[in-house]
């Protein structure tokens, strides 16, 4: 027992999401159809041709995005690439799994924190703990949480299934994973979270995504919008795989890498990674996607724009 005194969660009051509200409503996210003005850059063919190319060579392309392009409505453009297996391996942290499960289930997601962190409530809501059983479910099955939201979402159709990349993964027998952080996610906060049970459930998760990475030599990964999360279970996924493709006398080091996110980087960022003074070392993209991972013999790209610009332009060059 902690010598410590503990919060209790037995006091806590959950709300009915009816009472919350939703920022991003089913009906506004974007419909499957190229846009307006197309995301430019002078290294996106090559990328589109290196996914194409992994994917005719059979070999994986992994995407770790953040919760984002979820909450700008872009789920329909991810939920078709699943579809068409160009993404075989689908990885997020906790909210990109809230804003899935809530987005399909109830036909709206994310709230105004703004408003309800002054009420102390925000997060708080009955209809999203389901999130915590299932996560029960998945450790007391010895399996992941994404495929276990997958697969009710799947077994309960709710109204706009359609939209979730869980349900669209398991149904195309993709994984998706999810990496959450004890405490930073809204369901941490609730009476019926149990702490053992994510924690299964994700290291699960973690295992099947290092499984992946394991299979990486000629293919592809693409880390969308993700700044600390994703970069930092690659790293660590990789080493493992490194370790044991070194003992089975194989390598992986042939393939690529690419960074969509908003950061500015000098335009010579390929010529070395910042000083340890510079402000930017600390962005993990950089150093850890764009030039550590891939220096014995990968390739790498940086593209920065809208998300809500580069996804569906990225989906039309693949899809074409």
């Amino acid at each position: 027992m902690s010598r410590y005194e503990l919060f209790d969660r037995s006091r806590i009051q959950l709300r009915p999401l009816a009472e919350r509200g939703h920022d991003l409503l089913a009906e506004r996210c974007l419909p499957l159809k190229e846009i307006d003005r197309p995301f430019e850059h002078p290294e996106l063919a090559q990328l589109v041709e290196r996914i194409t190319a992994a994917r005719r060579d059979n070999r994986p392309v992994i995407v770790f995005m953040g919760a984002h392009p979820i909450k700008l409505g872009l789920s329909r453009f991810l939920v078709d690439l699943i579809g068409r297996k160009m993404i075989t391996h689908l990885a997020t942290n906790g909210a990109g799994m809230i804003h899935d499960f809530e987005l399909a289930s109830f036909g709206g997601t994310s709230e105004s924190v703004a408003r309800w962190i002054i009420e102390g409530q925000f997060g708080l809501w009955e209809e999203t703990s389901r999130i915590n059983d299932l996560a029960r479910l998945a450790a007391d099955n010895d399996a992941g949480l994404g495929e276990t939201i997958g697969k009710t979402l799947c077994e309960d159709k709710p109204p706009h299934c359609e939209l979730s990349l869980a349900a669209a993964a398991w149904r195309a027998g993709v994984p998706v994973t999810s990496h959450v952080g004890i405490g930073n996610d809204i369901l941490h906060a609730m009476p019926n979270c149990d702490g053992a049970a994510w924690g299964r459930a994700s290291y699960n998760d973690f295992l099947i995504f290092a499984q992946a990475i394991n299979q990486l030599e000629g293919g592809v990964f693409l880390n969308i919008g993700t700044a600390v999360t994703g970069p930092e279970v690659f790293l660590k996924a990789l080493s493992m795989s490194r370790n044991v493709a070194k003992s089975e006398n194989r390598e992986i080091r042939d393939f690529t890498t690419a960074v969509f996110d908003l950061a500015t980087l000098p335009d010579d960022w390929r010529d070395g990674e910042p000083s340890k003074e510079h402000p930017q070392y600390y962005y993990r993209p950089w150093k850890t996607l764009l030039l550590r991972t891939i220096a014995d013999g990968g390739r790498s790209h940086y593209f920065r724009g809208d998300h809500r610009r580069t996804i569906p332009t990225l989906w039309a060059e693949l899809t074409r």
